[in-house]
């Protein structure tokens, strides 16, 4: 909603300057036209040199060349790449003078071949794509909605003993928010370190007692990539979604769930919030907690010494050997690769028999809507949960408007009807499974900051697979022929949020 903000101002500007043109005659009117032209002419032959994909620079440069001010300011506010080569330049400092001493190849025990080949592949991919390790030695346990989730983080959190580290898009000042922030403070007290990351647009609305309340204890918390003008700041655009926990390098939690009473099914109207978290206990939190220090690093250039953080000998209570593995997998607009989007991809045309994915929001592009296409043509049972009661309105119709040709392929939609459905997961055929903060839309995809857990052949993907059979039975599913009737206000409504999405 915000970058649809940035969309209407901008046109304003630009219906301002069409019934201001007789104005423009006198000679500053005259100067600002130039010197808008000229900008906007400097910005096309940069456009042209940076190699972006043709559909995308044709429709930027037309937009400068024919509207030079309206397409000035609208690319300052979404077209500039200069701003992820600045993030991908720290990023690189970081990994040459502050990596960590900790090694996450470690983790990886080249004897353990309980995975098949198409398995291998997916984990030997997550790892060259993002330097994900894979942990035969973790317990995984899968939360179906808020309050299960929160009672689990609470619990942990009273019993750190050396460190808490929080990492989370969503951070609110209600009753969960206020439950947290003083056990945190309780436990600065007693002399655990506390560290917090928060998504300064993601919790906008949080109060500065909040922060202040925390810090006067000994937390520290910062936000990530700050801006000074809020939503008035090219930072905007990269967003940090994660959701993370870590506790004494022992327990770690991430998933769907911020810090909200909407997530415990408090906000009226929304309803009951269905939601999955993954709670991990033992090998892999280390990796969970080297993306953690990755992240703080980024956000405070200060180093924190992995010999008191990273547990190198730590096992599960219910370890995996026998029943499968774990990998943590780690995305953002810092690297090189689309981590999580391309591993998506590959466990998309690897499935045999079938795909089972939930995402709250779905705007795909070309490659997944093609995967999963093709998947739907080659018979296998390809089944998405969405929500039939959504949070956003907006992203609720650009989402639909991807449906009539999934559709018509062979996909079956069932919308959720019992409250919201948040929960983001794929599972493939009913072996291996990923979940986490991921949206399957172009955001997480490409410009969010994101984290997941892969697993394989474990007993949580059987936990993922019941939770998901049970929401088919509170869902609807969507007939095509009822579909491809629907309203022709619908339509439209559909066609413009797509038009949108790009900004959403």
């Amino acid at each position: 909603m915000k970058k649809l903000i940035f969309f209407l101002l901008a046109l304003s500007i630009y219906i301002i300057y069409v019934f201001t043109k007789n104005l423009w005659n006198s000679e500053i009117f005259t100067f600002i036209s130039l010197f808008f032209s000229m900008l906007s002419f400097l910005i096309a032959l940069l456009l042209i040199f940076e190699n972006r994909s043709p559909t995308k620079t044709l429709i930027w440069l037309i937009a400068l060349i024919f509207f030079p001010i309206f397409g000035f300011i609208f690319y300052i506010l979404f077209g500039r790449s200069y701003i992820q080569r600045k993030i991908n330049e720290k990023n690189n400092f970081i990994q040459t003078n502050h990596e960590s001493n900790f090694e996450l190849t470690k983790l990886i025990n080249p004897n353990k071949e309980l995975l098949d080949e198409r398995q291998r592949i997916i984990s030997r991919l997550a790892y060259n794509l993002g330097n994900s390790p894979i942990s035969y030695e973790t317990e995984v346990k899968v939360l179906a909605n808020g309050k299960i989730t929160f009672e689990e983080i609470i619990k942990s959190l009273e019993k750190a003993e050396h460190h808490i580290h929080l990492e989370y898009y969503i951070v609110r000042d209600d009753e969960i928010g206020q439950k947290i922030k003083n056990i945190l403070i309780q436990k600065a007290t007693e002399g655990v370190k506390v560290r917090f990351i928060y998504d300064l647009l993601g919790s906008w609305k949080l109060q500065k007692q909040y922060l202040k309340d925390l810090r006067s204890v000994g937390v520290t918390i910062e936000p990530f990539l700050p801006m000074k003008i809020r939503f008035l700041n090219n930072h905007i655009n990269y967003r940090n979604h994660k959701k993370i926990i870590v506790i004494d390098g022992k327990v770690g939690f991430t998933g769907g769930i911020n810090i909200g009473d909407e997530y415990l099914g408090k906000d009226k109207k929304v309803g009951f919030w269905r939601d999955t978290h993954i709670q991990l206990n033992g090998e892999a939190v280390n990796a969970l907690q080297y993306f953690f220090q990755k992240d703080w690093l980024f956000a405070t250039n200060e180093k924190f010494s992995s010999d008191e953080y990273f547990n190198k000998n730590v096992k599960s209570s219910v370890p995996n050997t026998e029943t499968g593995a774990v990998q943590v997998i780690n995305s953002g607009p810092d690297q090189k690769w689309n981590v999580i989007k391309d591993l998506f991809f590959s466990m998309i045309t690897s499935a045999k028999k079938s795909i089972w994915l939930a995402s709250p929001y779905f705007i795909p592009d070309e490659d997944i809507i093609s995967a999963l296409r093709i998947a739907c043509l080659s018979g296998i049972d390809v089944k998405f949960l969405f929500p039939l009661n959504p949070d956003n309105r907006f992203v609720y119709y650009a989402s639909r408007s991807y449906f009539s040709e999934l559709l018509e392929a062979g996909m079956k939609i069932f919308e959720y009807k019992n409250g919201f459905m948040h929960s983001k997961f794929i599972i493939i055929d009913e072996e291996f499974a990923t979940v986490g903060t991921t949206n399957v839309d172009l955001r997480s995809f490409y410009l969010n900051f994101e984290v997941n857990v892969i697993l394989y052949e474990d007993e949580s993907v059987r936990k993922l697979i019941d939770d998901f059979q049970t929401d088919l039975l509170v869902s609807t599913l969507i007939e095509y022929e009822q579909f491809s009737h629907r309203s022709i206000t619908q339509k439209i409504a559909e066609s413009l949020a797509r038009l949108a999405s790009p900004f959403l």
